[in-house]
């Protein structure tokens, strides 16, 4: 599940941090990183269970109105189609689902406001209610109303972004990403599967790990050699002035682009564009690309950086 996108940004973020804090504990800030990504997948897990949640949230209301004394004729003879929906009641049984449950020790107990509000906001909408009323009723409709609801309910969603920040102060900077592994997972149930069906792993193979963990220490070690390439390059600028979220970047940038012979200079390039559009300033991307553009050519020249 966590891909190399993810893992540039939890890079910057500790490496940032690594600096600020003033520890230069290189053990301990490789923990935090490792930390840090467990602590996505572990999101992973949650926001999956969340689903779960909703609908025996509303099984509950529905044997609490069974239980009057005088139930109405709806209440006594509900419409069971979202309650027995055949991808939640799959999803419910899953064996790595139920696994990490018992091994975190974590359920959606202890905010069961929140359940509420989002179970009513889904019942309230015309998703729902289209859903509710359609004579179609297969394992294939089930799942896509779900993944339908969770991209309109779940994602983008302000009241469980402040549910998250109580809970970890790690999760809200990797919602947006872990939503999009939440949608792929959806996608990949099969019926066929049942309790076995596949979460995604926490990394996709070895080399995933082992990038990580050298990223972040050829950031760190070969900091002063990267510097002074930033340096020549903003002849400019002092350093001093540079926003210091840009150096860190560019300085992660040329580690990945030094140290991985398998991944092309224009994916890095891109990258961390990217992230200095979403970490710091409105012209970091454009000051960066150009930085960095201008220190391949002169490696290029030099004989230092032979890949394309």
């Amino acid at each position: 599940m966590i891909n190399r996108v993810l893992i540039r940004l939890k890079i910057i973020q500790i490496v940032y941090a690594y600096y600020q804090n003033g520890s230069k504990n290189l053990d301990s800030a490789e923990k935090e990183l490792f930390f840090s990504l467990s602590k996505a997948y572990d999101l992973y897990n949650y926001l999956i269970m969340l689903m779960v949640a909703v609908t025996e949230y509303a099984q509950k209301r529905i044997d609490l109105a069974k239980a009057k004394h005088q139930p109405t004729e709806e209440e006594a003879n509900p419409n069971m189609k979202f309650v027995e929906n055949r991808f939640i009641l799959q999803l419910a049984v899953n064996k790595q689902l139920l696994a990490f449950m018992t091994n975190q020790k974590r359920t959606w107990e202890n905010d069961q406001d929140f359940v509420k509000e989002l179970y009513e906001t889904i019942i309230t909408s015309d998703l729902y209610k289209e859903y509710m009323a359609s004579e179609e009723n297969s394992y294939a409709a089930d799942k896509e109303f779900w993944r339908k609801a969770y991209k309109q309910f779940i994602m983008n969603n302000e009241s469980l972004d402040q549910v998250l920040e109580d809970q970890s102060l790690y999760w809200n900077d990797d919602k947006e990403i872990v939503d999009t592994f939440v949608m792929k997972t959806i996608k990949r149930f099969e019926e066929k599967e049942g309790a076995d069906q596949a979460l995604l792993p926490e990394f996709k193979d070895d080399e995933d790990q082992e990038y990580a963990r050298r990223l972040f220490r050829r950031t760190i070690l070969n900091a002063d050699y990267y510097r002074h390439l930033i340096s020549e390059n903003t002849r400019n600028w002092d350093l001093d002035r540079v926003a210091f979220m840009d150096v860190i970047i560019m300085q992660t940038a040329l580690a990945e682009i030094l140290s991985f012979t398998n991944i092309p200079v224009s994916v890095s390039l891109n990258e961390y564009v990217e992230i200095a559009k979403l970490y710091s300033t409105a012209k970091s991307g454009s000051f960066i690309n150009g930085t960095l553009d201008g220190i391949v050519n002169q490696l290029r020249k030099e004989n230092k950086l032979l890949k394309k």
